[in-house]
């Protein structure tokens, strides 16, 4: 597994929720992000989305876990009723490439974290997130994005 370092920035963004076991429901999540994005201009190539897992579904009973469909916005634009606003904190993170299906995330969940642990990196604190931009998007390509902190 190709995994790289990279240190990302603080940003607004505008979410869906979707609260409820993780699966295809989530993936209904960000169709209707995209649509509040494509409606407004937002979705061009430069545009950074992500999927944020919220819970950890081997401690948060299946109804219970969220999911957020984010969409990066600069300081000036406008949300309306139809999205939540945020902050996406930032801060370290490994970042591997893969193909955006369930066998290519199966897979990669399997190796993220043994790779890991031989980088000398350690899982921090903040959920797994998946970052799609608009090139990654057209390529069914998806980035996992594991916070890390050096081992203890």
């Amino acid at each position: 597994m190709q995994l790289t370092v990279e240190t990302l920035a603080p940003y607004r963004i505008a979410y869906v929720r979707q609260v409820g076991p993780y699966g295809p429901a989530n993936a209904q999540a960000m169709e209707k992000l995209k649509k509040w994005a494509e409606e407004r201009k937002l979705l061009t190539n430069s545009a950074i989305l992500f999927g944020i897992p919220q819970d950890h579904p081997a401690v948060t009973p299946p109804e219970h876990c969220r999911y957020d469909a984010c969409i990066v916005l600069s300081e000036a634009e406008p949300i309306d009723d139809a999205v939540s606003e945020g902050f996406f904190s930032g801060g370290s993170y490994a970042i591997c490439k893969i193909e955006h299906t369930a066998e290519e995330m199966e897979k990669a969940w399997a190796a993220i974290f043994p790779a890991l642990q031989s980088g000398g990196y350690q899982m921090d604190d903040k959920p797994i997130v998946e970052r799609y931009t608009g090139e990654l998007l057209r390529d069914e390509l998806c980035e996992l994005c594991v916070p890390i902190k050096p081992q203890s």
